[in-house]
Formats: C-alpha cells, sequence, structure tokens
C-alpha cells in the first residue's frame, strides 16, 4: 500500500517505519528540515527499550508533491497543525484516499473531516509510545494496541483493511465498533498522566511513587468519567483506573510521554485538546472540572514561562 505519515515526529517516525518494513511504499511529510536532510542521508533510526537499533531505508519530504496520491494518509501532527497540515498535504488525497487520524485529544476529526470530507476519515488511537531523540532518530518506547473506526461508528471495508496492513506490518490493530469509546479511554489515559508529567516533571511510570500524585489523578479520572457518561459515552471509573495503572507499570522507567516532551523544548503543548476538552465538556454539561481547570492552568503558565526566542 502507498502511504504517506504526515508528521515524522517520534510517533510517526515509529510508525511509519514499521510500515514501510512491512512492505508497504511510505512517505514521511514534514516540515522539518533538518529532519528531512536526516532521514533521508542515512534512513531512520529507530531505538528500542533494550539498547537494540534499527535503521530504515524511508524517503522523507516537505513536497507532497513528490509523493503524489496516496492510498492512506496517516495523520500524525499535533492538534494546533491538524487543518494546516491536512490542507498542505492536498496532493497526496486522491478520491479513493483513506485519511486516518492516530493523533491524541479530542476534535482532530471534525477538523480532517472539514478539509477532506468525513467520507475520506477515519479515526484511531494508539497505544504505542515514542520519543524523538534527534533529527532522524526516534525511540520506540513501548508497545500497546490500536484501535481504528469509522467516526460515526461500525466496521467497513476500508477498516478491516487498514487494520490488515497494520496488523502485517507487526503494529496490533483491532477494528472498533466504537471508536469514539476507545477515543475516550485513551483521552482518560492522556488526562491523567501528561500534564500530571509535565508540571512535575516525572518520567511517566514516576506518577506511581506517591499516593499525593495518585490521588490528583484519581481526581482527575473522575471528572472524565463524569462527562463522559454525560455523553453517553461507556466509561467505568475502576476499569480505567486499573487500566492506566497497568500501563504506567509496564513502561520503561524513563518514558516520556509526549506532553513532557514539549516542555523540555519549549514546544506549545496540546493540553487544549486534552485536559482542555474535559473542561470545555463540563461547562457545556454543567458539570465541575476543578482538577481539570488546574491542570490547564498550570501549563499555560508553564508555556507562558518559556524563554522567548
Amino acid at each position: 500500500m502507498k502511504i504517506a505519515v504526515i508528521g515524522a515526529g517520534a510517533m510517526g517516525g515509529v510508525v511509519g517505519g514499521l510500515l514501510q518494513r512491512g512492505g508497504n511504499e511510505v512517505a514521511l511529510l514534514d516540515v522539518s528540515r533538518e529532519a528531512i536532510d536526516a532521514i533521508n542521508a542515512g534512513g531512520l533510526r529507530v531505538d528500542d527499550r533494550a539498547g537494540n537499533s534499527e535503521i530504515v531505508n524511508i524517503r522523507a519530504t516537505d513536497n507532497p508533491a513528490e509523493i503524489g496520491v496516496v492510498d492512506l494518509a496517516i495523520v500524525f501532527v499535533k492538534c494546533y497543525h491538524t487543518e494546516a497540515a491536512v490542507r498542505g498535504a492536498a496532493p497526496t488525497i486522491g478520491d479513493q484516499t483513506i485519511v486516518l487520524s492516530l493523533q491524541n485529544g479530542w476534535g482532530n476529526g471534525p477538523r480532517i473531516a472539514a478539509v477532506v470530507g468525513e467520507e475520506r476519515l477515519l479515526l484511531g488511537v494508539c497505544y504505542h509510545s515514542a520519543t524523538a531523540l534527534g533529527p532522524g532518530r526516534v525511540l520506540h518506547a513501548g508497545k500497546g494496541p490500536t484501535f481504528i473506526g469509522e467516526p460515526r461508528g461500525g466496521v467497513s471495508e476500508r477498516v478491516r483493511l487498514a487494520a490488515e496492513i497494520f496488523n502485517c506490518a507487526g503494529i496490533e490493530v483491532n477494528a472498533t465498533e466504537n471508536v469514539l469509546q476507545e477515543i475516550w479511554a485513551k483521552l482518560a489515559l492522556n488526562v491523567v498522566t501528561l500534564p500530571t508529567s509535565a508540571a512535575a516533571r516525572l518520567y511517566a511510570p514516576q506518577l506511581l511513587q506517591t499516593e499525593e500524585m495518585k490521588n490528583l489523578m484519581r481526581e482527575l479520572l473522575r471528572e472524565v468519567v463524569a462527562v463522559a457518561r454525560a455523553q453517553h459515552i461507556p466509561m467505568e471509573f475502576a476499569e480505567r483506573w486499573e487500566a492506566i495503572t497497568g500501563l504506567l507499570a509496564r513502561l520503561a522507567p524513563t518514558t516520556k510521554g509526549s506532553m513532557i516532551q514539549d516542555v523540555e523544548r519549549a514546544r506549545r503543548t496540546e493540553i487544549d485538546v486534552i485536559n482542555g476538552a474535559i473542561v470545555e465538556a463540563g461547562q457545556r454539561l454543567g458539570i465541575p472540572t476543578p482538577y481539570n481547570n488546574a491542570m490547564v492552568w498550570m501549563i499555560k503558565a508553564v508555556e507562558a514561562a518559556y524563554p522567548k526566542a
């Protein structure tokens, strides 16, 4: 299958590299000239948590016309770049192209559909974890399942096709009847772990070391469950808490979430579509979300303290 990965950061690099290694024709589309040049000169270096490295020969470019129309375009850019990135990738998107969002946060689907139409859109969540180590080099820090489905529910033939491509490349993908439920399950994980890690400057597994942090995480999760249920999205506190803490316990000791990586590089975070999504839903539904409000304010304060360029 001919595939374009829109956004060649940590996750885009890991997934794109696996799909290329699995026999697909993959191109990484990004705006970073330094990363593009490094990948084209020496390949994409993918390290794993055991200390092994692999060089994947994969094409990278900032010119979508060089790629041409693809069968599958996978969107991995930050939420606030979504519309611009998808519009910029227009030469890769034809009448039959599937556009799959595997981004963090809530609200990326409507942004993409506004550009390409809902008839081309698939949604998903990915539980792999990755860290950018430098231009053209990524760490595949953890593996987990990926879920994809139709925005309005159901498992279509194109969902099955996309899932088969991923599974054949060694990326575990489940076609799901209710992808919105899976997106909210992943959103709960991100709400609980990303801003707490970024604000406290902790590796992800360190979040479980104190009762104080676990108490904060529980309160954040309770608010997620409340707004999810109010929107008829099934979610159980005990099940989500067990899933989140179990995942954290399995991660490599030095695993960093995407938000702490953004803070360390003085980049804008995705707090608005993570905890901010819970705050917005709470305001709309009349449900108090004081803990998520506090995390939004805290991360905004961290961003405001970045060194001025």
